[in-house]
């Protein structure tokens, strides 16, 4: 059965040019490991570069999108499979049930949000995918050190802290996600 990654990654392109560079990077790294993508299914920004360069390069990509977006005219529509659903708590789970393992680039609220519930998953046992982010020129440097500042105020545990794999080049951090393996905690346990 063919592994596949979901990616969170955001609608815009930011505004410097390594972040979509990032993206077709991961891209053509997951197609030519013969690791499909999962996505939200959009066809602008970053989402758009990485479904563009997997679909140049002979990946497998599956979008996701809620209707209301499809509607908008924001879906790629050279996506050989495009599934269109209710909701985006419908689209989040079905892009969870797809994937294997989930990595964030850079975005905005709702790549970090994504990420963030299926790293809660991953902490609460509901599931155990590794979760990783791709650090672009160091995007994500705030947020792992809030990561840390909350482990020192014992708000999460370290092991729960280790299950956030951060690299800045896909093929590395691609190779960690799929080693990775996810510890079994009991979130309430001291």
């Amino acid at each position: 059965m063919q592994k596949r990654i979901c990616v969170f990654c955001g609608s815009s392109a930011g505004n410097r040019p390594e972040y979509a560079a990032a993206a077709r990077g991961m891209a053509r790294h997951l197609a030519a490991s013969g690791i499909g993508i999962v996505y939200g299914g959009g066809r602008t920004g970053l989402m758009g570069a990485l479904a563009d360069a997997a679909l140049e390069a002979g990946g497998d990509v599956i979008g996701v999108m809620p209707k209301a977006l499809v509607e908008k005219e924001v879906a790629h529509t050279g996506l050989g499979d495009l599934r269109v659903v209710d909701s985006m708590h419908t689209r989040k789970a079905l892009m969870a049930e797809l994937a294997d393992g989930f990595i964030a680039m850079p975005g905005g609220y709702g790549t970090l949000e994504e990420f963030c519930e299926v790293l809660t998953w991953t902490q609460l046992g509901l599931q155990r995918k590794a979760c990783g982010l791709l650090n672009v020129n160091g995007y994500f440097d705030g947020l792992l050190a809030f990561f840390d500042h909350a482990v020192a105020e014992r708000f999460v545990k370290p092991v729960c802290r280790e299950m956030v794999i951060a690299g800045s080049e896909p093929a590395e951090l691609v190779a960690r996600l799929l080693a990775y393996e996810v510890p079994a905690v009991r979130k309430w346990d001291s």
